[in-house]
Order: structure tokens, then C-alpha cells, then sequence
């Protein structure tokens, strides 16, 4: 049976949330603290003990771990609103890459771990980061990987060089992935390690500068110089970390989906407002075809989208891995999303290209979002091998 209907609390809580981001932290986005490199840790703090004083911080946890548990349709309504604001989602702990990083600890991590480096997370007083991504190695293809890592019995030692390491600066816990060689103590190949990030070896070179300024502490260039951890640091089993990305990654996609989907909503509710009341030829613009037609075409998307977000999470809370749909879902709602922004733009006229809203940043954000989490190149051939497996 096919329901649409949302529960009368889900509906509640959306519009609670949806009514704290638009009281409490749609002002910060004009606080100098949100840099070019995206929002300080100092603000983010802030906003952190606004969402805790809510009791909407880090909802998304396992009951286990103080959260709600919620079911990945209920994440994507919740989301859908925490998006209206890039910061809303900073605020309630449930930005990248801290919730994937997170969902990740919550299966895989052991209990002393859990207790070391996912509950200071959880509770929102530290960040995590998760280095995968190489200037020549990992990247849309993690088999890539060109960090090594090296086991002489008791403790492995790391080297290699990350980019685009999202929150490397100021970040407490670290999930890292290397390439551990061959050694007749434990299984070989792509492996996560844990460790704090102010320890030797850990080299943060400089912070890149990126078009979009939306994750706490921009994206870093990391270097790891003989950075040596022992042998439980090891997340889960050696060997297995292209496993563990994949089990982070489908709904890590999916949660980008429904984040961004809430700015959509954010820069249409701007272009519309702006269509009922500027004026051109003799009335408003909103009464011009070309106009009328880019705002039905954003509002076709925003449903669709909506629609394949739901679909998808609804897969994976049946108990099905979803990567198919999930994959399907991230290249079409990048790219959906991407146009409703830039018709937003072209509504708007001039002070589309200006901050005089908040649209030309969320249409910044919005065209780095068609390659996190995989660009929509990578997911429509695994997509095409599928459909030609059937």
C-alpha cells in the first residue's frame, strides 16, 4: 500500500523546526563569524546551545545514544525543514560530514571507542572529520587509495596526503582511511582508523578556498608524516574499509538530499515574494510567462525531488541497502536542485548575483553539492552497469 500521509507529531515537529530555524538562526546569517570558509567553530557552538536549549540537537542518534532514533522517512521531513537555513543543520548537529560520521561510529565503532570518539560528537562539544579523499588517489574512485599504513605487530604507522577533508581544522575525532600493507599479523588493504586530531603526524597545511562556505572549517589539504596509533585504533576489521564508506555513504547521500532540498524550498519562497511584488511592463513579474514558468518548473522539481527522497528512505527503513535508489535519488536531486537555484537566481535579476539574499549563496553551495557524496557522473554509470545486469 502507497501512503503519503506524515503523522500528526512528524507534522508537528517539522513545523517546530522549520519555526526554529527561521526565529533563531536565520539571523546568524549575516554574523561575520560565517567566513569564507564557512561558519567558525565559535558559531557553531552557538548555535549548537540554541538547538540544545530546543532539545533538537543530534535527533538523529540512536535512542542508545540519546537521540530519537529516527527512521530515515522521519530524518527526511525533519531535515527537509533544518535545511531552510545552511546553518540549521549546524546548529542541530545534523550537517555533513558529522551526522555520516556519526551513523558510521553508531554500527561500527566498539564500545570504548563509541565512548571516546562518537559521544563528544553526539553531544555536539566536539567535531569529526572523515579523510578519505586524495589530490591523485581517492576520490570518486576510493580504490585509489594511496595513503599507506604499516603494522609492525604493535602499532601502525600512516603516510600520505588528503584534500578536500571537510572540517579537518579544529576537528577532536578522526576517521581515516589508508592502505595497510601486506603483514603477517593482520588482513591487508583499504582500512579505517580512529585517533584524536591533535596528535603528531596529523598535518594540517592549509585550508582550501571553495566556492561554497557551508561546512564548519572549510575543506582541508592534511598531511600524515609517520603518524603513528596502535592497534585499536583499527574501526572494525582491517581490510574492510570500502565496506564501511559504502555502508556511510547510502545514507549519507540521501541525508545531503534532504538538507539542500529545505534551501531549495528557502530560495523559491524568496523568488516567489520577489515575483508577487517587483514589477515590469506594466505589472508584477510574477504575471510574465517566462517568470510563471520557472517558478511551476521549480515547484515541479521541489516535489519530485521530495518524492525520491521519501521513496529511497522509505526502501532503506524496509530493511533494504537502497544503494540503487540512493544512487538515483543524489544524481537526480543534485541536479534538479541546482536548476530551481539558478532559475531562482534568474527571477530575482540582479540581486540574485548579490547577498542581498541569501539565494547567490545557496546556489554557490548548491553546484558543490552535485559532487559530494559522489559527482552524478559516478552514480549514473553504477546506475547504467545495474540496468544493464538486468
Amino acid at each position: 500500500m502507497i501512503d503519503f500521509s506524515l503523522p500528526a507529531d512528524l507534522e508537528a515537529e517539522r513545523d517546530r523546526i522549520r519555526r526554529f530555524v527561521i526565529d533563531k538562526i536565520v539571523p546568524y546569517e549575516r554574523d561575520p563569524r560565517l567566513t569564507s570558509h564557512g561558519p567558525n567553530d565559535e558559531l557553531r557552538q552557538e548555535l549548537v546551545e540554541l538547538a540544545r536549549a530546543e532539545k533538537l540537537l543530534t535527533i538523529q542518534a540512536p535512542t542508545e545514544l540519546g537521540g530519537r532514533g529516527l527512521t530515515h522517512v522521519e530524518q527526511a521531513v525533519l531535515y527537509e525543514a533544518a535545511g531552510w537555513s545552511t546553518l540549521g543543520p549546524v546548529a542541530m548537529n545534523c550537517a555533513a560530514p558529522d551526522e555520516g560520521n556519526m551513523f558510521l561510529l553508531s554500527k561500527v565503532a566498539n564500545a570504548e571507542q563509541i565512548d571516546r570518539y562518537l559521544m563528544p560528537v553526539i553531544t555536539g562539544r566536539q567535531r569529526s572529520v572523515f579523510a578519505m579523499t586524495e589530490p591523485d588517489g581517492a576520490g570518486s574512485d576510493p580504490d585509489q587509495l594511496a595513503t599507506t599504513a604499516t603494522f609492525d605487530g604493535e602499532n601502525f604507522t600512516i603516510n600520505g596526503r588528503k584534500w578536500l577533508i571537510t572540517g579537518a581544522d579544529g576537528a577532536k575525532t578522526w576517521i581515516i582511511m589508508a592502505r595497510l600493507a601486506a603483514n603477517p599479523h593482520l588482513p591487508e588493504g583499504p582500512t579505517l582508523f580512529l585517533t584524536d586530531g591533535d596528535v603528531p603526524g596529523i598535518v594540517i597545511e592549509r585550508t582550501m578556498n571553495t566556492m561554497d562556505r557551508n561546512y564548519v572549517g572549510g575543506h582541508g589539504v592534511v598531511r600524515f608524516d609517520n603518524l603513528t596509533l596502535p592497534r585499536e585504533a583499527v574501526l572494525g576489521e582491517t581490510g574492510q574499509a570500502l565496506r564501511y564508506a559504502q555502508l556511510r555513504l547510502a545514507p549519507a547521500r540521501l541525508t545531503h538530499c534532504m538538507r539542500w532540498l529545505g534551501a531549495a524550498e528557502r530560495a523559491q519562497s524568496i523568488a516567489v515574494e520577489h515575483a508577487r511584488t517587483r514589477t515590469a511592463f506594466g505589472k508584477t513579474i510574477g504575471e510574465h510567462e517566462g517568470v510563471s514558468f520557472m517558478l511551476a518548473d521549480n515547484e515541479i522539481a521541489l516535489h519530485q525531488c521530495r518524492l525520491t527522497i521519501w521513496h529511497a528512505c522509505w526502501l532503506m527503513d524496509q530493511g533494504h541497502k537502497a544503494r540503487h535508489e540512493s544512487s538515483m535519488a543524489k544524481s537526480f536531486v543534485s541536479e534538479e536542485l541546482f536548476q530551481v537555484a539558478d532559475r531562482c537566481v534568474q527571477v530575482l535579476g540582479g540581486i540574485g548575483i548579490s547577498d542581498e539574499t541569501v539565494v547567490e549563496m545557496i546556489f554557490r553551495d548548491m553546484r558543490a553539492f552535485r559532487l559530494y557524496d559522489g559527482p552524478t557522473e559516478v552514480h549514473k554509470w553504477a546506475i547504467g552497469r545495474k540496468v544493464l545486469r538486468r
